[in-house]
């Protein structure tokens, strides 16, 4: 079953795609159900075991460091991965310099906005969107342990014989601080191709008693066909801009500030260290403990500063609309619509707007004006009107308290 997480997420992107006039939501944000063991405790909100990384990670570990670094900085941001999986969907011909205006346009993350260059990559992401945000969570409350499960399993890979170099990519092996590291990088640099493969397989005989319950196939792909293989290769340019720094006391990601900057024209950056954008996160809750603990609090305080500013964007416009309401003359629509005189006092009474016309037939022009805000005001001094004549009918027939009474209604 989906999660609570993945079920919120499911209600924010229903929202927002109906907000905006995007696709209309048809099919529930698919994914393939993980164990139950592995649900259990990410909805717990506890740390990561070491098997749940190793399953989380199994699917894109092989894949070169750039597109690595991308995915898991894209991984923090779901909503926008959603959303940009379905344009992509939406406008698959869109390519080049196109691409790239369309991306401006567009409220995502840098992270998300350079997948659209990898729509393989952002169907994935997309389908297996529980996946996506358990590996988001994790990344962001146990970066240092998940840049290191990488390394864990490219060193089985290797050993397996399923890590080499080919002609799509490089495979080499370095010292970095204290640690011995695994790069993957592109044959060519500007171009990339992604890897595919069976996480059951590639790595050699799996070490928990069950298989790991993430798997992702490009269309077209026949399981049992190839042992490791990859999809078409991409273009890239500038869209990858991320990188990773293994070893010196944990793992991180980086930025190529050159290359971000070519892509992201708006919102160009001087700092090459990759921070995780709590606004960009878009209300979404943090599952993990880590990220919780980390952002949490911020993201309290963006949801709580956005639902102000909505506020405020909505009493200012409900001012603004009073106003127009009120100054606003009447029309031949507005007369029309007060029909006959008894006919327009049975309106206003049935809207609850206005008591002053009991017993009376209310004027028939401007019935449909006065059923606004400021229905009240005009009908106040009818009723002043009715109880003034009442009032001198009682004082001819019972004396002079009756005057007094009905002048000091007056």
């Amino acid at each position: 079953m989906p999660s609570r997480l993945h079920r919120f997420v499911s209600m924010l992107v229903s929202a927002s795609l109906v907000l905006t006039g995007s696709l209309p939501v048809t099919s529930a944000l698919g994914q393939d159900t993980p164990s139950a063991a592995s649900s259990n405790q990410a909805s717990s909100g506890k740390t990561y075991s070491q098997q749940e990384l190793d399953e989380l990670l199994a699917p894109i570990a092989l894949h070169p460091d750039a597109l690595l670094a991308q995915i898991l900085m894209a991984s923090t941001y779901p909503l926008d991965v959603v959303e940009a999986a379905r344009w992509k969907q939406a406008n698959p011909k869109v390519e080049g310099k196109k691409l790239e205006t369309a991306m401006e346009q567009q409220r995502w993350d840098p992270s998300v906005k350079s997948l659209s260059a990898f729509p393989n990559v952002l169907e994935m992401m997309n389908d297996k969107l529980d996946w996506t945000q358990k590996l988001g969570d994790a990344f962001l409350g146990q970066q240092a342990q998940v840049m290191d499960t990488v390394q864990s399993l490219r060193t089985k890979a290797k050993q397996a014989g399923s890590l080499e170099t080919t002609k799509e990519q490089i495979v080499t092996t370095a010292s970095e601080g204290s640690q011995t590291v695994i790069k993957v990088e592109p044959a060519d640099p500007q171009v990339v191709y992604v890897p595919t493969y069976n996480p059951t397989t590639v790595y050699g005989p799996w070490w928990y008693s069950a298989p790991p319950p993430y798997y992702w196939y490009p269309p077209g792909y026949v399981p049992g066909a190839a042992f490791f293989t990859f999809t078409a290769g991409v273009i890239v340019g500038s869209w990858l801009w991320g990188g990773c720094n293994w070893g010196h006391g944990g793992g991180s990601v980086n930025i190529n500030i050159n290359r971000y900057n070519q892509v992201n024209h708006y919102n160009k950056i001087n700092n090459g260290n990759w921070q995780h954008n709590v606004e960009n996160r878009r209300g979404v809750p943090y599952a993990s403990e880590g990220s919780r603990q980390k952002y949490g609090d911020k993201s309290a305080q963006t949801r709580d500063t956005r639902a102000r500013e909505e506020f405020r964007g909505r009493a200012e416009s409900g001012r603004q609309e009073l106003g127009q309401d009120f100054g606003r003359a009447p029309s031949t629509s507005d007369r029309s619509a007060g029909g006959t005189g008894h006919g327009a006092g049975v309106q206003d009474r049935s809207q609850g707007m206005d008591r002053g016309d009991r017993g009376e037939r209310s004027p028939s022009a401007g019935t449909a004006e006065r059923s606004g805000a400021f229905s009240g005001v005009e009908h106040g001094s009818q009723a002043r009107d009715f109880s003034a004549r009442g009032s001198n009918s009682r004082s001819l027939s019972g004396g002079s308290g009756a005057g007094r009474r009905g002048g000091g209604r007056r």
